[in-house]
């Protein structure tokens, strides 16, 4: 076990290294970089920028140096924290960063755990209790959240939320706790108002599945060695929980690894329709103005989310599926 775990953690290096020079590459794939963006919004509002001006800033930003030698300068800063320096808001990309990502951690966490704790019993239950009326209510429910659009489904959660509970729209938090330190009454607000992009983001994920949980725990029910622990006499919860259960929980755990940064890409759309304070809208602000540095921080950070979503997903799957060999051989 120790030997997987260190070729795993060997190879999530390799593979965060390898995403950084792709996405170093891809940001720089657009011609021109910041300050184009930059001078030409100046020009586009009448003002004109002088050459020397120009000079200097790029020398600044050390936009004048070879690619191979800014790549190098930034990964050597993530390896020892430094997210570089954000060119749109002029400050290390760590304080601008500063709340969004702890909101952002928090947000998904709270998504992920939802989607566990709602999917899992729901699909057990569609799948115990085949062609009931409230499998197909369960069933009809799913394929709605599947179908409605996140956007769409924040913007009636954020009209239910004010006029049923005064909720504030817009925020993660109250008006007066924005840009406010860290208190007991701004977490209490934060809390009130996760609810709601929880649901947005999560009923998708949790639709989905519902209906793999759903569909693998059936195709197990059916397998011949179920049929011989019914004709033995077995309990129907021990022989459900021991064995195919246990079997239906394969994919369940891999989505892991893909659940992750598909909560992160996926809800940087609703955080923005929803103004919420997350990484979402400032992701998509440094994409459109080439601010290389902080967009690369947060693919990193993506990215980051993925290969750690992937090494759980494989650890517990060993651990889960005795089929499952560590050693990546037939033993006999």
């Amino acid at each position: 076990m120790l030997s997987f775990l260190v070729r795993r953690l060997l190879t999530m290096a390799l593979t965060l290294l390898a995403i950084s020079a792709l996405v170093f590459v891809i940001i720089q794939l657009p011609p021109g970089d910041y300050l184009t963006t930059l001078i030409a919004e100046l020009q586009s509002q009448g003002e004109q920028v002088a050459q020397q001006k120009i000079d200097f800033l790029r020398h600044q930003y050390g936009l004048d140096r070879p690619m191979i030698e800014q790549y190098g300068i930034w990964v050597w800063g993530l390896v020892h924290g430094d997210l570089g320096y954000s060119f749109e808001y002029n400050k290390p990309v760590r304080d601008v960063v500063g709340d969004r990502l702890l909101l952002t951690v928090l947000l998904n966490f709270a998504t992920v755990l939802f989607v566990y704790l709602v999917a899992f019993p729901i699909g057990v239950y569609s799948a115990t209790n085949q062609y009931s009326w409230g499998d197909h209510g369960l069933t009809f429910l799913g394929l709605l959240g599947l179908a409605t659009p996140n956007f769409l489904l924040a913007l009636i959660l954020l009209y239910l939320a004010n006029v049923m509970f005064g909720t504030s729209i817009g925020t993660m938090m109250a008006p007066q706790f924005i840009d406010k330190p860290w208190s007991p009454a701004k977490v209490g607000s934060v809390l009130e108002h996760l609810w709601v992009p929880v649901l947005v983001i999560g009923m998708s994920g949790t639709a989905g599945m519902i209906r793999r949980l759903r569909a693998n725990l059936l195709d197990e029910l059916q397998k011949q060695y179920v049929v011989t622990g019914r004709a033995k006499g077995l309990p129907a919860g021990r022989l459900l929980v021991k064995y195919p259960l246990r079997m239906a929980l394969n994919p369940f755990v891999a989505d892991i690894g893909s659940l992750l940064p598909s909560i992160v890409s996926g809800s940087v759309i609703v955080s923005a329709v929803m103004s919420l304070q997350t990484t979402g809208p400032m992701l998509l602000s440094a994409l459109q103005s080439q601010d290389m540095y902080l967009a690369g921080s947060f693919l990193m950070f993506l990215a980051l989310l993925t290969v750690i979503g992937m090494f759980l997903s494989d650890v517990l799957l060993a651990v889960l599926d005795p089929r499952i060999r560590l050693g990546g051989g037939i033993r006999r």
